[in-house]
């Protein structure tokens, strides 16, 4: 009898230790890193579905492989919540290079572009450095295309010539715009991304060229040389589309209207596989879920997948998601998203738009003391006050609190957007470690009692 009331504490013992966060973060680990299954998905999704831009066939086949596999993980309540999307098509493109001399120009046109007028157009290029560069150059610029030759000075900062270049541009009467593709390298491989215009001005059209394309034009202008470029662009928009975000559930066992989101955006653009933006993203809001499930962890609330469409060029997914979920917004305790690539994640920032700053500084004491334990086993995690996400922001302007998933990203922005953004450059213990420090930390916080507004 004493013997069997021994083996009983002994079983109850190691039961309680599994509890413990650190404990619960180690099986997590333990799991992702024997099954590997963040990486499987991932490769699957870029070998077999590949790049999945806004209103394509390809995106629409994500969408139903994503429900799929998240069936087959035990989730509940999966199902696509519709959306409609803007539809552009990038349509046959070149540039050739006239003058000076004669040469083919890599090139990508740039997201939500207009075309070129049939058989293209050619006209003398002018190379600025900046939009104050430009401003002084006024209507010299005039039936001419605006090449930006900016260096990458970081995305936030270098990303305003891609989006603002063409109607900056056109307010001069530039019939085209080229920017430098927005990255700290290339191989002779052009960026893409969305660009905006200003209904004040035309619209031109305007695409990436690479760096050494840049570069080199730049130095022919220095040397006192015309530059003549014949573009061609068959980009277009299309009436809006059909699509949807993937949302599946773990229901919480104590409070299951409250609400911890995991998310990551579907979608990418029309060029590579869509591996690092942002099937790495998807794979680990999903593999995260599936280590939670498969392990037999149940939470106190609800953990949510979120698989975002559209994030690329129109953030109707996240937009649709708080217009539809608007009446449950204050039941949402925290929406992650990982969008910055497959390199291990390094930190974790609290996005809380409407608090004090004595509540934002509270709040954050609380999120380190869940992360204390629920990360010990991944080693040095910043958890700051900081941004969220793009697809989250929405609702996180509404009041809902944020989390932003901070990857190294050393090597992100060198094949961001670009052809080469393929499932090759994914290291899969990345994804594990990534796949598994997400679901410790949603989980405890799902366990938790703590609201950060």
């Amino acid at each position: 009898m004493i013997r069997t009331r021994c083996l009983l504490l002994l079983v109850a013992a190691c039961l309680g230790a599994q509890d413990a966060p650190q404990a619960t973060a180690e099986r997590l680990r333990a799991e992702a890193f024997r099954t590997h299954g963040a990486y499987a998905d991932l490769a699957w999704l870029c070998d077999r579905i590949g790049n999945r831009l806004s209103g394509s066939p390809q995106l629409d086949q994500a969408i139903d492989w994503a429900q799929g596999r998240l069936k087959a993980a035990g989730l509940v309540n999966v199902h696509a919540e519709k959306v409609m999307v803007p539809h552009w098509v990038r349509g046959r493109e070149s540039a050739e290079l006239l003058l000076p001399t004669h040469q083919r120009v890599n090139l990508l046109g740039l997201g939500d572009s207009v075309g070129t007028p049939e058989g293209g157009l050619t006209a003398d290029v002018v190379v600025v450095g900046s939009f104050d560069e430009l401003d002084k150059l006024g209507e010299a610029v005039k039936g001419k295309i605006v090449l930006y030759d900016v260096p990458f000075q970081g995305y936030g900062r270098t990303v305003a010539y891609r989006h603002d270049g063409a109607s900056r541009a056109a307010k001069f009467g530039a019939v085209a715009a080229l920017v430098r593709s927005v990255g700290p390298v290339s191989l002779d491989t052009p960026h893409t991304g969305v660009m905006g215009y200003d209904p004040a001005f035309p619209k031109i059209p305007t695409a990436a060229v690479t760096i050494e394309a840049s570069t080199q034009m730049r130095r022919m202008q220095e040397r006192g040389e015309r530059i003549r470029l014949k573009l061609e662009m068959g980009a277009k928009m299309l009436p809006d589309a059909p699509s949807a975000n993937v949302v599946a559930e773990i229901r919480g066992t104590e409070k299951p209207d409250e609400v911890v989101i995991l998310s990551g955006h579907l979608d990418s653009w029309d060029v590579g596989q869509g591996a690092q933006d942002d099937g790495a993203g998807t794979v680990t809001a999903m593999e995260a879920a599936r280590l939670i499930q498969s392990l037999g962890l149940k939470p106190r609330r609800t953990l949510r997948v979120v698989l975002w469409t559209n994030e690329e060029n129109g953030l109707r997914g996240g937009l649709g998601y708080r217009d539809a979920h608007r009446p449950e917004l204050r039941n949402i305790v925290a929406a992650f998203e990982t969008d910055s690539g497959s390199e291990r994640i390094k930190g974790f920032s609290l996005d809380l738009r409407k608090a004090t700053p004595e509540a934002k500084a509270g709040a954050l004491a609380s999120l380190k003391k869940i992360g204390k334990d629920a990360l010990e086993p991944f080693g040095t995690i910043d958890l700051r006050l900081g941004g969220s996400g793009a697809d989250v922001g929405p609702m996180v302007a509404e009041g809902v609190p944020g989390l932003g998933v901070g990857h190294a990203a050393t090597h992100y922005f060198d094949i961001h957007h670009t052809q080469a953004d393929t499932v090759d450059k994914v290291d899969q213990d990345d994804l594990a470690w990534n796949a598994a420090a997400l679901a410790s930390f949603a989980y405890a916080l799902a366990q938790s009692d703590v609201r950060f507004n």
